[in-house]
């Protein structure tokens, strides 16, 4: 069995590439960019880097609804909530890496619950 191309997959879920880039700008914070220069950004961006993007932000919408609650969401996992600091600095990461945190912490408490 082949791998579907990034193109491919990009095609088949949502059309095509401006499709995509369009639900993407609904999806990110921007920041202090507009919209037309994020959608000009995104459509330069490669189809896997897109896809990435959108796997990342809709988790980050479904489950944790904001930037800042995930955040304070990684902050409990790690039992380091009370740590302003800490917390400021998990601020400035990117989305993807805090899920990647939170996640990494999830295995290690079941592994260790199931280690006892």
């Amino acid at each position: 069995m082949s791998q579907k191309s990034p193109l491919a997959i990009v095609n088949e879920t949502f059309g095509a590439k401006d499709k995509l880039v369009d639900k993407l700008v609904g999806l990110l914070d921007r920041g202090d960019e507009s919209k037309d220069d994020l959608r000009k950004r995104l459509s330069s961006a490669a189809n896997t880097k897109l896809l990435h993007l959108h796997r990342v932000a809709t988790e980050v919408k479904e489950k944790y609804g904001s930037h800042d609650a995930l955040v304070d969401g990684v902050a409990k996992a790690l039992g380091r909530s009370k740590d302003k600091p800490f917390v400021e600095r998990l601020a400035a990461y990117s989305d993807a890496r805090l899920i990647d945190l939170i996640k990494a912490t999830e295995r290690r408490t079941k592994k260790s619950a199931k280690a006892k």
